[in-house]
């Protein structure tokens, strides 16, 4: 059969018409949609193509986007229901404010900036410029993203800025910028068709990027060789050849000894080492005593599946390795990162066409959104907001003086303790929940709680919202133009579908209104989004994360393009080091030592279980978006606690059992899924859930120290059956089968 072009026409020519399915004229008993949007998802990194229908200014229903070269078409069951929230009753259409006695009541624009401007002067003037702070989130597109970083140093002042991407991609970013210079994912995702071996860790990916899932398959399909690191026999694992089920925080010391086992096997590429590295001998003496023998006490994983692992990668002539939260979310993460990437170095398959190293990104601008600005250590470009050099030549795009432009300021977590500690007394958010993110929510309420005002910007009352001040009606992914960067590193068009309902406003026009209030109106007088990404471009120029060359007629007329891209006649990056010239000082990548350390909390006779979290396949990080959408809620209404069979024997605890789980912090109780697919020590939650169903009130506020992510991944809890069943609900068989 001759191959077609993938479209509506020819999926008829080759299969014939779906009975209620013409490409003329649509669905029966849908009338006609007055547009078609082609646009990306607003969930994860994948940023995956899709086609928004729309009738009357209002989202009505999608079809697939086949051309899209990531996706082609396919969707996961986030992306099919993401529509359903552009009509949702519960969509925030006009400025609330909290009235003593009366809760939230409507209020208009220029009451309500008014007020937020009028406390941002009381507090700056009594307590400083830095005892106001800015919460951001990586769902707004780099335009928004770049603003909010300007926004803050230029017309809020201050150096206490960072963003939800704190709780995502950093350990990934440092490890990248440590080894590499640079940090993006190696290659685009096409690269994985071909490689012989694949190995993801901490990465469930066919519940969290399951689009993803298909170049996996097609790298099966062709003989690849998978192996999965999870503590979890999740999905992807249970097809794997290998399946490495590390105990939570210990999964330096796996990488260690695989890396031993490389050097004591001369399973090396010593052209690429000797070439085109440094740090290679401090790295294997940080690694000389870690044997198969020690390994498996330290992991429990079987020393023979340690030892096939490192035989499978150190033979493959073509390889992938994918990371993502499950090896990022520790105290020790920039290690957990530092340790992949030692045995991607190691055997010299980086810079060659189907040999790559990718960070998954896990939100939907993770990427672009962790470059341009709202992180507290960082200028636009991926520059270093403390280097004088990438200091002056920001602020001279802007227009100030270096002197005057903040330094580098406090972490997510690190704002919430200083709140307690009388440091920061206001506080600003956009797209952020933090009573739900956060570790310790517990100590995150009482921090709002503190605080002499506080302004949200949003489109739903999300949790930490119903503690503002203030809350300003903000706009979805679908009501601005703009771009956001994928995972890959390819930066893509998301185009406005519809415009915000009600009184809503964009978020584009709400920050360049309260600048103006500031008395910022020239230096954020901007006409439109691609005005802002204008400015971008020439404000990442020279960094290692340059746009400069990426215009948005490129980015349309492309499909995307990958950065770098420095000039317009510049193709584009799809797959880096190419030239083995790396953005480090002295042009080599680094090899690091990480050697194996104790998480930041070990389990005890009081505390004697290890709990991890993480996410489930149709709910997306707080779930201020997708437990408003019916269809994902059915699929997961509740979170459960997963336990395996010898541990819920050991605790007389019987399948939907309420079960008491407790921390340092505090406890929840969650109905018991048993299932075979983890480890006898470990119990799992999902984090997606708020009061008292959230994982968070479990988690420690413990910090990489260099990337200040928490660990998420690893907590001592205990168990305490409460012997009553929970009622019978839809997800029970959902959790089973996952």
């Amino acid at each position: 059969m001759a191959k077609l072009p993938v479209s509506a026409e020819n999926i008829v020519k080759l299969f014939g018409p779906h009975k209620n399915y013409s490409p003329k004229e649509g669905f029966e008993g849908r009338d006609e949609p007055d547009k078609v949007v082609e646009t990306h998802c607003c969930f994860c990194g994948m940023q995956c193509g899709i086609k928004l229908l729309v009738k009357e200014n209002k989202v009505v229903g999608f079809d697939p986007w086949m051309e899209f070269p990531f996706n082609e078409g396919r969707l996961c069951p986030k992306g099919v229901q993401r529509y359903l929230q552009n009509n949702h009753p519960d969509r925030l259409l006009t400025p609330l404010k909290r009235v003593e006695g009366q809760g939230f009541v409507p209020t208009s624009w220029d009451e309500s900036m008014n007020k937020v401007v009028t406390e941002i002067s009381r507090i700056q003037l009594k307590y400083g410029n830095d005892a106001f702070a800015m919460l951001s989130g990586v769902s707004l597109t780099n335009e928004k993203s770049y603003l909010v970083g300007k926004f803050a140093r230029v017309a809020l002042k201050t150096k206490n800025l960072d963003y939800n991407g704190r709780l995502c991609m950093v350990s990934a970013g440092a490890g990248n910028k440590k080894a590499f210079g640079l940090d993006r994912a190696s290659n685009n995702y096409s690269d994985l068709e071909y490689a012989e071996v694949i190995i993801v860790a901490g990465a469930n990916i066919s519940e969290t990027f399951p689009t993803l899932t298909h170049w996996i398959w097609k790298a099966r399909d062709r003989g690849a060789k998978l192996i999965v690191i999870d503590p979890r026999n999740i999905p992807l694992a249970r097809t794997a050849d290998l399946h490495l089920d590390v105990k939570p925080g210990t999964d330096s010391a796996l990488y260690g000894a695989m890396l031993k086992y490389l050097v004591d096997h001369d399973m090396l590429d010593h052209d690429f080492i000797d070439n085109y590295t440094s740090g290679f001998q401090e790295t294997i003496d940080a690694v000389k005593d870690y044997t198969l023998e020690w390994a498996e006490e330290i992991t429990g994983i079987k020393k023979e599946k340690i030892q096939a692992a490192a035989e499978l990668w150190g033979k493959a002539k073509t390889s992938f390795l994918l990371h993502a939260r499950g090896i990022e979310h520790h105290s020790k993460g920039v290690d957990n990162v530092l340790g992949c990437i030692n045995l991607v170095l190691a055997t010299g398959r980086i810079g060659k066409p189907y040999c790559g190293y990718g960070t998954i990104t896990g939100q939907g601008n993770g990427q672009g959104g962790r470059e341009h600005g709202h992180k507290c250590d960082q200028l636009p470009g991926n520059r270093d907001i403390e280097n004088p050099e990438h200091r002056k030549y920001i602020a001279d795009v802007w227009g100030i003086n270096e002197k005057d432009l903040p330094g580098k300021g406090l972490s997510a977590y690190e704002i919430i303790e200083a709140i307690h500690r009388g440091e920061i007394r206001g506080l600003i958010s956009i797209c952020f929940n933090p009573l739900v993110s956060l570790p310790n929510s517990n100590y995150v309420r009482a921090a709002l709680e503190k605080l002499e005002f506080y302004v949200c910007i949003d489109f739903f009352l999300n949790e930490t919202a119903r503690h503002a001040d203030i809350i300003l009606p903000g706009s979805l992914q679908e009501e601005e133009e703009g771009t956001t960067t994928s995972a890959e590193g390819r930066v893509i068009r998301i185009r406005q579908a519809v415009t915000p309902p009600g009184d809503a406003r964009t978020d584009t026009s709400i920050i360049l209104d309260l600048a103006k209030r500031l008395g910022e109106q020239k230096r954020f007088n901007f006409e439109n989004s691609e005005a802002i990404f204008n400015e971008l471009r020439v404000a990442s120029k020279g960094g290692t994360a340059d746009y400069n060359g990426i215009t948005y007629k490129r980015v349309e007329d492309e499909m995307g393009v990958f950065w770098p891209c420095p000039t317009e006649d510049h193709p584009g990056t799809p797959r880096l080091w190419e030239d083995k010239k790396f953005k480090t000082p002295d042009g080599k990548a680094h090899f690091n030592p990480a050697p194996y350390k104790l998480p930041g909390e070990v389990t005890d006779e009081q505390y004697p279980i290890t709990l991890t979290t993480g996410r489930v396949v149709s709910q997306y990080l707080s779930g201020t978006q997708t437990r408003r959408i019916g269809k994902l809620v059915d699929q997961f209404p509740e979170p459960l606690v997963e336990i395996h069979p010898n541990l819920a024997k050991e605790y007389g605890i019987q399948q939907r059992e309420l079960v008491r789980v407790s921390t340092r912090r505090g406890e929840g109780i969650f109905p018991a899924n048993i299932v075979e697919t983890i480890r006898e020590d470990t119990v799992f939650i999902p984090y997606h859930w708020s009061g008292v169903k959230s994982a968070n009130q479990l988690t420690p506020g413990t910090l990489d120290p260099i990337s200040k992510i928490p660990e998420f991944k690893v907590c001592a809890c205990k168990l305490e059956p409460l012997r009553e069943i929970a009622p019978a609900s839809s997800e029970s068989t959902a959790y089973a089968s996952t």
